[in-house]
């Protein structure tokens, strides 16, 4: 600039000032500022989301809300636990062995302990080792692979006790998802290519990792803007045929992304005020589909933990209903597989895209339905068992199997419902609608069917006594004067 003549570089810089004013004033007409806000700078979507996430470590969560949080804890747990015995998992724990550094945090179903931002970055790749974790439809999310492991470490790192953890938690629940909302969940990572799935749980690990650092209202403002910062991810990993980094982008990166910034902050690093408002704030580099508004609604009144799915099935969330529909079928009017000429099977036109036979086998529909029809259920072990994808027994099964992506089922989205038909040979046609999947928020698997899953994943890995303490222990959260003390409970002895 130094070499341009004094008339071109005035013309410059007045141009910017014009464009710098016309955005300020852009933004602050669409975020308009309350009087109790702490400076003119900061909008009202900003103010109320930094205060209410600095005041999480302290609110007294409804009962019923820190339940579900406890049994997504323990759901969670067991597909880090379950997920160590698979490819991601085993790919992780290597990478953790190679990396491990100074010894704070837990590495979940392996004997070494290493930096929280390397152990939230190998727990959240063991969480989404395959399809067993959480999903929350309304954001196009998986926010328990995320948030749950960034808690974890961080609160390890600080000594938090299990109150904290739970409100961490559930804190991560709440940030991570409505940011996806905003942006317009699958659609938006239709058009735009983005994975919603990354930048919701980005952000909900920064969330839960800020309440486990104890950040106040400012250094949460900061914590959100080197969040923005890392807000990445592309929906390429849809073409990720081992799952690794699928499981990279959907929590390991974003468990590493949100542990990183917590720890920035934490550590003394300041950061841009308001990243939601004013010149090149996210929403304008992100383009959301919806009114951000959308990011603070409700909060403290609906907590995003109670719209978050809980796995039946340890398989593709799109899968979930056709499988209750086809053990509805199998319990009200039992038949074999030779009996079966065709099923056919309905699910929501983008769904049905994500799981429309593809090569990993707990996201393929076709295979799946073809277990189903053979063995009369989907267990974890035929779920991941890849061999079985050439087993010409079941190719014959998945044969019969047609998919149709049904666009009446597409509006009715985030909802998941399915329709299954199954014709036999006889001539007899069953048919059977699922609206309401079991594990969801209008058809929730209890305690009991929550740990009845935990102990099947986590006790061919750890035993039964260990899975028994595990769950115990969860369940007891609030006893727990500091969460080192669930280390022994989740790592393997040698």
């Amino acid at each position: 600039m130094s070499n341009l003549p004094n008339a071109g570089l005035r013309r410059r810089l007045t141009r910017r000032r014009l464009v710098q004013q016309t955005a300020g004033a852009l933004a602050a007409a669409a975020f308009p500022i309350h009087a109790a806000t702490p400076s003119p700078q900061i909008s009202q979507i900003m103010a109320r989301l930094s205060t209410y996430m600095s005041e999480a470590a302290g609110r007294k969560l409804p009962n019923e809300v820190s339940e579900k949080v406890k049994q997504l804890i323990l759901d969670t747990f067991a597909a880090m636990i379950s997920g160590s015995e698979l490819q991601p998992g085993q790919f992780a724990i290597r990478f953790a062995r190679g990396y491990s550094g100074e010894p704070v945090a837990t590495v979940v179903a392996s004997n070494i302990a290493c930096g929280p931002i390397e152990a939230a970055l190998v727990n959240g790749m063991l969480a989404h080792s395959d399809e067993t974790d959480d999903t929350h439809p309304p954001s196009q999310s998986h926010p328990g692979s995320a948030a749950v492991p960034s808690a974890l470490a961080v609160g390890e790192k600080f000594g938090i006790d299990g109150t904290r953890f739970i409100r961490a938690v559930a804190l991560g629940y709440d940030v991570g998802p409505r940011v996806t909302a905003t942006l317009g969940k699958l659609q938006y990572q239709v058009a735009s290519h983005r994975s919603t799935h990354a930048i919701s749980g980005t952000f909900a690990s920064a969330a839960a990792a800020g309440c486990a650092a104890g950040l106040n209202t400012q250094e949460m403002r900061w914590l959100l803007s080197y969040t923005a910062q890392q807000a990445s991810g592309l929906a390429s990993w849809q073409r990720d045929t081992e799952h690794v980094e699928k499981a990279f982008d959907f929590a390991g990166m974003p468990a590493r992304n949100g542990t990183t910034a917590a720890l920035l902050v934490q550590a003394g690093g300041t950061a841009v005020e308001d990243v939601f408002s004013g010149a090149d704030n996210f929403f304008e580099a992100f383009g959301p589909r919806n009114d951000p508004g959308m990011l603070i609604e409700k909060l403290g009144e609906r907590y995003e933990i109670t719209r978050t799915n809980v796995k039946k099935w340890t398989v593709g969330a799109p899968i979930q209903a056709p499988l209750d529909a086809l053990e509805n079928l199998l319990r009200r009017s039992p038949f074999e597989a030779a009996q079966v000429k065709q099923v056919t099977v309905r699910v929501a036109a983008d769904e049905a895209g994500v799981v429309d036979n593809r090569e990993i086998p707990d996201i393929c529909l076709q295979h799946l339905v073809g277990i189903m029809l053979l063995e009369k259920t989907v267990s974890f072990r035929s779920a991941h068992d890849v061999a079985r994808m050439r087993d010409p027994a079941v190719l014959r099964e998945r044969a019969k199997v047609r998919l149709i992506h049904d666009e009446d089922l597409e509006r009715l989205m985030p909802k998941r419902v399915a329709m299954v038909e199954v014709a036999l040979a006889d001539g007899k046609v069953l048919t059977e609608r699922v609206e309401a999947v079991r594990g969801t928020a209008d058809n929730p698997m209890p305690r009991a069917e929550i740990i009845a899953k935990a102990r099947d994943l986590v006790t061919p890995v750890l035993g039964p006594t260990a899975s028994r303490k595990l769950i115990d222990a969860v369940f007891a959260l609030e006893t727990i004067k500091n969460v080192r003390e669930l280390r022994p409970l989740l790592q393997r002895i040698s």
